[in-house]
C-alpha cells in the first residue's frame, strides 16, 4: 500500500552546496560553516530542500539543520549509478562489465545509507528518492526499471517516509508505468529551455508536461522535483540568446505563481551555481542554473518580490 502525503504548496528548492574547488568527484566537500552560511541565505524563502545523494555533503546538511535548529524539511535521495550500458548517451554511458558489477554494489550501499539517514533524521527527512534521472534515454547512469522498483521496495520496507523516484517527465508516460504503481508519489522534471522553448512558450510547456503525467496517473500524486532556467550557455544544447538573468526571473516568477495557485509542490532547480558541473568551459550551461551565484550573491530572480 502506498503512503499518502499531503503536499500542500511550499517553497521548495534543490540544494547542492559545492563551491569552487569542491566536487563530489574530487571528494572535497563543503564545510559545516559553509553549509550553515548557505542555509542562513535560504531560510525564510524556502521550507523544503532536495538533496541528491546520501554522501558527506548531505550528512553535514542534516547535522547543520538539527544542530542549528533550522526549520527545513528535506527530500533525500540516493544517487544510483549505471548498472547497464546506454549507447544512446552522447557524453559517455558505456562501461566495462567489471565496472557495472561494481556499480551494483555501490548502489546497494547507497540505498542502505539512505535508509540509515532516513531513520536517523525522521523529523527532518520527510520524503525519499531512490535515484535521479537513471532511466531516461540520454542518461549516462542507466539503471533498469525493474532494479529501480527493487530499490523503491527495499526503502519502503525499512522507512516510514514516502518514497519516490526523480525523473524527466517523458519516461513516466511509457517505460516507468510499472514503477508508478510502486512509488508513493511521482516526481517529474521539466526543462522547457533544454527543449528549445522560448520564454513565451515556457510556462505553457511546463504545465503541458505536468498535466500529461497527472492525466496518465489520476490516482497518483505528482510533484515537480526539478524546474528552472539557466542564465548562461556556451551553445551546447541551449541557445545563448535564450538564457540570462532576466529570462530566469520571468520563468521563476511564473513557475512560483502557478505552483502556489494550483497547490503543486515544485522544487526549483537550483539554489547556487556550481562550477564543477559539466565541461571545463566557463559558459557551460550546467554551471549556471542557480538563483544565487557561486559567491552567494543573488541573481535578479531573488531580488524581485515573489
Amino acid at each position: 500500500m502506498n503512503k499518502h502525503i499531503n503536499f500542500n504548496f511550499e517553497h521548495a528548492i534543490c540544494y547542492s552546496g559545492f563551491r569552487d574547488g569542491q566536487s563530489p568527484e574530487s571528494g572535497i566537500f563543503p564545510s559545516y560553516e559553509e553549509i550553515k552560511e548557505d542555509l542562513l541565505i535560504l531560510q525564510g524563502n524556502w521550507e523544503y530542500l532536495r538533496l541528491y545523494d546520501c554522501d558527506l555533503h548531505s550528512e553535514i546538511v542534516l547535522e547543520v539543520i538539527r544542530n542549528e535548529g533550522f526549520d527545513f524539511k528535506v527530500m533525500l535521495g540516493a544517487y544510483i549509478v549505471a548498472e547497464v550500458n546506454n549507447y544512446n548517451c552522447a557524453w559517455g554511458g558505456v562501461y566495462s562489465e567489471e565496472q557495472l558489477i561494481n556499480n551494483q554494489v555501490v548502489n546497494y550501499n547507497r540505498i542502505c545509507k539512505l535508509i540509515q539517514l532516513a531513520n536517523q533524521y525522521p523529523e527532518i527527512i520527510t520524503s525519499l528518492s531512490a535515484g535521479n534521472e537513471a532511466t531516461v534515454e540520454w542518461t549516462d547512469h542507466m539503471v533498469p526499471v525493474e532494479k529501480v522498483i527493487y530499490y523503491v521496495q527495499l526503502i519502503k520496507s525499512e522507512c516510514t517516509q514516502p518514497v519516490t523516484f526523480c525523473e524527466n517527465y517523458l519516461p513516466w508516460l511509457g517505460k516507468l508505468k510499472p514503477l508508478a504503481e510502486v512509488v508513493d508519489f511521482i516526481s517529474i522534471h521539466t526543462y522547457p529551455v533544454w527543449e528549445y522553448k522560448t520564454i513565451h512558450e515556457a510556462m505553457d510547456y511546463t504545465k503541458e508536461n505536468y498535466y500529461a503525467v497527472v492525466n496518465s496517473f489520476p490516482d497518483q500524486q505528482v510533484v515537480i522535483t526539478e524546474a528552472g532556467w539557466a542564465t548562461n550557455s556556451n551553445g551546447r544544447g541551449i541557445e545563448p540568446s535564450n538564457v540570462n538573468e532576466e529570462l530566469q526571473a520571468i520563468y521563476f516568477k511564473q513557475l512560483i505563481e502557478w505552483s502556489r495557485s494550483n497547490g503543486v509542490l515544485t522544487f526549483v532547480f537550483e539554489a547556487f551555481d556550481e562550477n564543477w558541473k559539466g565541461s571545463q568551459e566557463i559558459l557551460e550551461p550546467e554551471k549556471h542554473w542557480g538563483l544565487y551565484r557561486t559567491n552567494r550573491t543573488p541573481k535578479l530572480a531573488m531580488q524581485l518580490e515573489w
